[in-house]
């Protein structure tokens, strides 16, 4: 067994055809992005989140959209126990690092950056050796503790790794497409399997990075780790259908390629129906606070309210730089306004969306558009190779 890694496969012509268009919607995002809004740095905060939360959801770190939030805004949980906690936050030292990292022109990606990277994910374990490779084998369990994926030997992960760090180099200066260099770096790194635990969440930031890399589309939004929390069972499946069980890199890896492609087509129509909804919103929540002589400053509670968000004085007195007693009188204002319900006890009291707000936001969310699939038999395909290989695997 050699360095040799999976391949990027040809791109045929329906996934130029899907290239194209996920082009445009990104295109189009990066637009809006350039003109500023009011409700761009709420939607970024919470598209943060989502991927914070997506990511770690696949592997069963599971929290509340105000949990994901609190993790962005360095808050404390509202009701995630410690150690789930301690595995967000890790992983939200790691995405920050990618968000801010990547399109640093002296930005270097080598195995000692992913080294780092992971114990920026697992400092909180010291028992997972975070920052060193696995120095034996690995296996991944299924359901039942079913074996069903063996990496590679421990003494090729060095080599293995070191030839991922200038593939991504050699495809990048030769121009293959960023959303394929970015695929292949997550699946290669997933089945490398490098590190004792954390694989996964690292293949995946290790996607995010590289497609931040890009410089089209601002990194936050580039990321499609919150479509791929929100299809655990079908990312699971493509996985087994690529790597059958095991380090097999000379396996065709063109319908990994598709789903892919078919995530980042999906996710940026989830994005695009969000900046409408987000517009929308907007709009009439700057009308409401001009309407009732509301501060400014108030927008940001009311947007994150609309959004189905908890609100809580200390966030808000952080994230708008005014006293405690200036944030309390203002979340006064809007609960009085009947924008804002308060609930729980003083010290946990928080604060939902309320009356009018109430109506803004599902008036808003009843012009949702249906999302359309850009490969609608993909996923079928991918279900039948995932049962052959199975098959294949236990006869």
């Amino acid at each position: 067994m050699d360095a040799t890694l999976f391949g990027a496969p040809y791109v045929d012509l329906e996934d130029q055809l899907v290239l194209e268009e996920i082009h445009g919607m990104r295109d189009a995002l990066s637009s809006v992005l350039r003109v500023p809004r009011r409700w761009t740095g709420g939607l970024r905060r919470t598209t943060q989140a989502r991927a914070i939360q997506g990511s770690n959801s696949i592997e069963g770190y599971s929290v509340t959209d105000d949990d994901a939030l609190a993790a962005v805004d360095d808050d404390e949980p509202l009701t995630a126990d410690q150690r789930t906690w301690a595995e967000i936050i890790g992983y939200r030292r790691v995405l920050t690092y990618v968000l801010r990292m990547a399109g640093d022109p002296g930005f270097r990606l080598d195995a000692h950056t992913l080294k780092s990277m992971h114990f920026m994910l697992l400092e909180h374990d010291l028992n997972k050796s975070p920052g060193q490779f696995r120095p034996g084998d690995i296996y991944v369990e299924g359901d039942g503790g079913r074996r069903v994926y063996q990496g590679p030997d421990a003494d090729l992960v060095a080599e293995l790794v070191d030839a991922l760090s200038r593939s991504l180099g050699d495809s990048r200066s030769s121009g293959l497409e960023p959303m394929v260099r970015a695929a292949m770096a997550h699946l290669n790194l997933v089945m490398i399997h490098p590190f004792r635990d954390g694989n996964g969440r690292m293949a995946r930031a290790l996607q995010t990075l590289v497609m931040a890399q890009d410089a089209v589309l601002e990194p936050t939004f580039s990321s499609i780790e919150e479509w791929l929390g929100s299809n655990t069972e079908d990312y699971y499946r493509i996985l087994a259908a690529t790597g059958a069980g095991a380090w097999n890199p000379d396996r065709d890896a063109h319908l990994w390629v598709k789903f892919n492609l078919r995530a980042h087509h999906m996710q940026a129509q989830t994005l695009t129906r969000r900046f409408a909804e987000a517009e929308r919103l907007g709009n009439q929540i700057d009308e409401v606070v001009r309407r009732l002589g509301l501060p400014e400053r108030t927008f940001d509670p009311l947007f994150d309210a609309a959004l189905g968000l908890r609100v809580r004085r200390p966030t808000y007195a952080k994230r708008t730089g005014v006293e405690d007693r200036t944030a309390t009188r203002d979340l006064k204002a809007l609960v009085d306004a009947k924008l804002l319900s308060p609930h729980g006890n003083t010290r946990g009291r928080f604060y939902l969306a309320s009356g009018e707000l109430m109506r803004v936001r599902d008036e808003s969310r009843q012009r949702r558009q249906r999302l359309s699939d850009p490969y609608p038999w993909l996923m079928e395909r991918v279900r039948a190779e995932a049962q052959t290989t199975e098959h294949e695997r236990q006869t």
